[in-house]
C-alpha cells in the first residue's frame, strides 16, 4: 500500500536537495508531525475554497498518523470546521485559527478554544474594507478575519492603510495583523501558531515528543522560532526562512517527501 501511495502522489525522489534526509528525523515513536496546509501540503488556489487535496495525500497522512501513534496535527490559519471540510471525510488533530482553537485527538469532537472570537465591532469595520474592490474576498473564520486580494493585487496598499486607520480608531481592541500570500489576516492579539503548538505539545500523544514542523508563510515563522527551544526541526516551503533546517521547493515536494518517509519506514 505504501508504494502505491507514493506512486499516486507522483514519485518520491524528486525532492529539493536542501530538504532533510529521513534518517536525520526522530523515529516515529518520538516525533510529533506538525504540518501547515495552504502552500505547504496543498497548492494555493485563486480562493481558499478552491484548494484541492491531491489523490493519495489523505492516505499518506493517515498512515503517518498511525505510525506516529496519533501524534500528527495540521497547523493552519483556517478554522477547524474548514480544515475538516477540505479533508472530509477524514479528520486529523489540528490547530486552527492561527492557534485560536485546537483539537488534540482526531477521533474526538472536543475543541479547546484558545482565544475569544474576533470583536464584533472590529469585524464590521474590517468587513467594510472588502468594498474597496469587488474582487477582494472576505473570509470570516470566527477567530480571525481574512481579506484575500489575489484577484485584486493593486488593492494591497489600500487594505493595509485601512487596517491601520481601524487600529488607531479602536485602541481598546488589541489585534494582530498577519500579512500573508495575497492575504491580510486580523486576529486577537497574543494568539499565534506558536502558542497553539506549545499547548498541543502539553497533551498526549504529543507530549514528550520532538516536533517536526513544515510551513511556508510569514504566519509560520512563530513556529520556526520556537523549534530550537523544543529540540524540534523546522522546514520551510518555497523560500528560505530564518532558523529552518531545510527548504522544500513547492507543496508537491512536501507531499513526495512525506510519501517517501512513509515508504522507507
Amino acid at each position: 500500500m505504501k508504494q502505491d501511495v507514493v506512486q499516486q502522489i507522483g514519485g518520491a525522489d524528486q525532492v529539493l536537495a536542501a530538504t532533510p534526509a529521513h534518517h536525520e528525523l526522530p523515529s516515529f515513536a518520538h516525533c510529533a508531525i506538525l504540518l501547515d496546509i495552504d502552500g505547504t501540503l496543498l497548492d494555493l488556489a485563486p480562493t481558499p475554497h478552491e484548494v484541492v487535496v491531491p489523490p493519495g495525500l489523505d492516505q499518506v497522512l493517515i498512515a503517518l498518523q498511525q505510525r506516529a501513534g496519533g501524534a500528527l496535527a495540521l497547523v493552519s490559519g483556517r478554522s477547524l470546521a474548514d480544515i475538516d471540510r477540505i479533508f472530509a471525510p477524514v479528520r486529523f488533530a489540528a490547530i486552527g485559527g492561527h492557534g485560536a482553537e485546537m483539537r488534540i485527538c482526531a477521533d474526538t469532537d472536543a475543541i479547546a478554544a484558545q482565544a475569544p472570537p474576533i470583536n464584533d465591532q472590529l469585524k464590521l469595520r474590517l468587513a467594510a474594507i472588502a468594498q474597496l474592490d469587488p474582487r477582494i474576498l472576505l473570509e470570516d473564520k470566527g477567530y480571525a478575519l481574512a481579506l484575500h486580494y489575489r484577484q485584486a493585487p493593486h488593492a494591497e496598499r489600500a487594505i493595509y492603510e485601512a487596517v491601520s486607520v481601524i487600529r488607531a480608531d479602536l485602541p481598546s481592541v488589541p489585534f494582530d495583523v498577519l500579512p500573508g500570500k495575497a492575504v491580510c489576516e486580523i486576529k486577537p492579539a497574543g494568539v499565534t501558531k506558536a502558542s497553539g503548538v506549545r499547548e498541543l505539545l502539553r497533551h498526549p500523544p504529543f507530549r514528550g515528543r520532538r516536533p517536526m514542523f513544515i510551513g511556508d508563510d510569514v504566519t509560520d515563522e512563530t513556529v520556526f522560532a520556537i523549534m530550537p527551544d523544543l529540540r524540534g526541526l523546522a522546514y520551510s516551503v518555497g523560500r528560505h526562512a530564518t532558523g529552518v533546517d531545510g527548504v522544500f521547493a513547492a507543496p508537491r515536494d512536501v507531499r513526495r517527501w512525506l510519501a517517501q518517509w512513509l515508504a522507507q519506514s
